[in-house]
């Protein structure tokens, strides 16, 4: 009789425990008490940038309302402040990164393998995380949206503006890969179509202004990619290129309206817009961002800024729509 009631004492208290665990499990995988915390890393404030990462935050707060946090930090263009951003992000950690520039994705991919990573405004990841026969789709913990306009429609753009230039200064920073990406593409392209290039690299504003003095005294027409120094920089190119009445084809629009007379734009709100439904569906929806190919922009504009046009006497060609008056 003492083994019998032992035995059902037993029972009882394993049903107890099991009746816990069950309330515990319940509590904590109840997705919607859970508030997720998200961590931005922004290389440097610019408008492309800046539209990048507030099209993220809108997605995101679009599609997840109150379940969201985001906490978003600015690395004043320095790889090393990246880092330090990216490491606080890991130790307190955030559900999801979002990597705004090459050089915060490059920082975000050295700090976790672990939690989810999308970049934004990166032009090439291959080149940016140097893969070999990149396929689309990185893997792994990371992914997102790539700014890569059609790099020969860009050098077209040169063609269609200035067909009697002879040449071509190409503009950018040696420190990141991805303007050397742009330029490496461009200038074949360029080659092709006729024109000498000649590459003009710096490897910060301090001494962009001497590079941009010899590039405005050397070439017929300047050419800028997508390059985060640059469009950090504008006024310095504008001041030297405009007076020398050199004109400045750009990479994105941004930085035509600082310093250049066209350009094949994306929207970088739409591509952090774009970022943000990524994340949503990752924290959300539990999609897996192993399987998740990097997303393009769905468009491109052809812009022209009225202003430094009017300066330099250029007749505009058919189909560019002034920039703020789209």
């Amino acid at each position: 009789m003492k083994k019998f009631v032992a035995a059902l004492l037993l029972a009882g208290m394993g049903l107890s425990l099991a009746a816990c665990g069950t309330d515990d499990n319940q509590t904590t995988g109840n997705d919607d008490s859970k508030v997720y915390q998200v961590g931005v890393c922004q290389l440097v404030e610019h408008p492309a940038l800046d539209s990048a990462t507030q099209g993220f935050q809108d997605a995101l707060k679009e599609k997840m309302g109150d379940k969201v946090e985001i906490q978003v930090q600015l690395a004043q263009n320095d790889s090393n402040t990246c880092s330090t951003i990216i490491n606080s992000f890991v130790s307190s950690g955030v559900d999801l990164i979002m990597a705004n520039a090459t050089a915060a994705l490059q920082a975000a991919v050295a700090g976790t393998d672990t939690i989810p990573i999308l970049g934004t405004s990166v032009t090439e990841y291959g080149t940016a995380l140097e893969i070999d026969d990149f396929d689309g789709t990185v893997g792994g913990n990371i992914s997102g949206t790539s700014d890569l306009a059609d790099l020969a429609q860009q050098a077209a753009m040169v063609k269609e503006w200035f067909p009697d230039a002879q040449n071509v200064g190409l503009l950018y920073c040696s420190s990141e890969p991805n303007s050397q990406y742009q330029i490496d593409v461009v200038t074949q392209e360029l080659t092709d179509l006729g024109y000498t290039c000649t590459p003009y690299s710096f490897s910060d504003s301090n001494d962009l202004a001497a590079v941009v003095t010899t590039a405005s005294e050397n070439s017929d027409v300047i050419y800028v990619p997508t390059d985060n120094t640059v469009a950090n920089n504008t006024g310095i190119i504008d001041n030297i290129c405009r007076p020398a009445k050199v004109p400045v084809i750009a990479g994105e629009e941004g930085i035509c309206s600082g310093c250049g007379v066209a350009t094949l734009s994306i929207s970088y709100y739409d591509l952090g817009y774009q970022t943000g439904v990524m994340a949503a569906e990752i924290l959300g929806e539990g999609a897996d961002i192993s399987t998740m190919p990097i997303a393009y922009a769905p468009s491109a504009t052809k812009k022209y800024n009225k202003e430094i046009c009017e300066e330099l006497g250029l007749t505009v060609p058919e189909g560019y729509v002034a920039i703020g008056e789209e």
